[in-house]
């Protein structure tokens, strides 16, 4: 079952980043969602030719984390502040990248898949993409693209609330993930 899934994650992730880069082209790296997407790409296809080893493991690990870190910000942050379910989670690309594709992934890893124990990747990461997109903010190169990363239209007091949940979220999903 898990290289099924992995098949699938596969091309319809595939199918999901060939449609958003003709749509916007590179801006398409600026998302969170696209980047934990590709690297649910890139982990299952090495899933699918090099075997689970401690490499690929550890990119699955990471891979679930991020995949799982967008499903929770879409449905407890995005889809509240939009008050669009349908089209965060159920329209075009989004129903692969916020629902199909992070469910299915977080299955796989759960059920049968090796465990990794490289807590701090998952946390790491999406550190150094935070503090990127907060500077790109900061110094008005990029809007958003979500709205905890808009510096110039919060409070300070309110950014480092917005870092300190969204650490939390990460660091919560990299232990509950951790292997037993």
């Amino acid at each position: 079952m898990m290289y099924a899934i992995a098949v699938f994650v596969v091309l319809a992730e595939i199918v999901c980043l060939a449609v958003t880069f003709r749509r916007i082209g590179f801006t398409m790296a600026k998302y969170y969602t696209v980047l934990s997407n590709f690297m649910a790409l890139v982990s299952s296809a090495l899933l699918l030719l090099a075997g689970a080893g401690p490499f690929v493991t550890a990119l699955r690990y990471l891979s679930v984390c991020m995949m799982t870190m967008t499903f929770l910000v879409v449905v407890f942050v995005l889809v509240p502040m939009s008050k669009d379910v349908k089209g965060m989670l159920f329209h075009d690309t989004e129903l692969f990248y916020h629902t199909v594709c992070p469910i299915l992934t977080a299955l796989s890893y759960v059920l049968w898949e090796a465990r990794s124990n490289a807590w701090l990747l998952p946390v790491l990461v999406t550190l150094v993409y935070g503090v990127i997109m907060m500077y790109l903010n900061y110094i008005r190169k990029v809007d958003g693209p979500y709205p905890f990363l808009k510096v110039h239209d919060q409070s300070p007091r309110a950014t480092v609330i917005w870092i300190l949940v969204m650490f939390a979220i990460i660091g919560g999903i990299a232990a509950a993930y951790l292997r037993r």
